[in-house]
């Protein structure tokens, strides 16, 4: 991945996660709700295998997932810190938007 590709992509993930956490935090009135559930998106975006395994072979598929995010590129962590980074920032931007007195929903 070149440089122009990592910065847009960092972009996209920041700009897209905190949409979502914004959204999220607004229409369930919390404040943290992204931020909190952003570890299981990016569970789910690493994940190579299906939900049922992890009925049927607990150990071996959780064995499989940390060896998934420890085989991350760093590109691939620089993208996805954007995402939290967007999801803490929409946090941030909620209560603030609420001390000041707005009423969302």
């Amino acid at each position: 991945m070149n440089i122009p590709q990592l910065v847009l992509s960092m972009l996209i993930f920041l700009v897209m996660f905190f949409g979502i956490g914004f959204l999220l935090n607004m229409l369930l009135r919390s404040t943290w709700l992204m931020a909190f559930i952003y570890p299981i998106v990016v569970l789910i975006i690493v994940n190579q295998s299906p939900f049922g395994s992890y009925l049927t072979q607990p150990m071996l598929e959780i064995q499989n997932l940390g060896t998934a995010l420890v085989e991350l590129k760093l590109v691939d962590h620089l993208v996805l810190s954007f995402g939290l980074i967007g999801s803490i920032v929409a946090g941030i931007v909620i209560k603030m938007l609420r001390v000041r007195g707005y009423q969302m929903f």
